[in-house]
């Protein structure tokens, strides 16, 4: 049973912004760490950011860090992903999924049908 929904996805021009988000039950969203995942054309999921329960701790992809933010707004159960000076290398689709272990942890239960994201050079 799928308990997220990713939005905000989109085509836009290289060093565009977009800002994505995940609407959570809050089954899977309580208690977890939360993260931010992306599969490319002919490509494995990769991981792309996570934060803690409580948006204290955060953590990026070398790739991706300095340019997205990732927030969570525990009251809605949502996560949020920041993204700025895109390339066209971040092009793929992007998930949400909670973490056992904290935001070094794994993501654990149903990928939701994501959102793409298009960078266009």
């Amino acid at each position: 049973q799928v308990q997220q929904v990713e939005s905000g996805g989109g085509l836009v021009q290289t060093g565009g912004s977009l800002r994505l988000s995940c609407a959570a039950s809050r089954r899977t969203f309580s208690g977890y760490a939360m993260g931010w995942f992306r599969q490319a054309p002919g490509k494995e999921r990769e991981f792309v950011s996570a934060i803690s329960w409580d948006g204290l701790v955060t953590r990026y992809a070398d790739s991706v860090k300095g340019r997205f933010t990732i927030s969570r707004d525990n009251a809605k159960n949502m996560v949020y992903l920041q993204m700025n000076s895109l390339k066209p290398e971040d092009t793929a689709v992007y998930y949400c999924a909670p973490q056992r272990g904290g935001t070094q942890g794994t993501a654990f239960g149903s990928w939701g049908k994501g959102t793409l994201v298009t960078v266009s050079s």
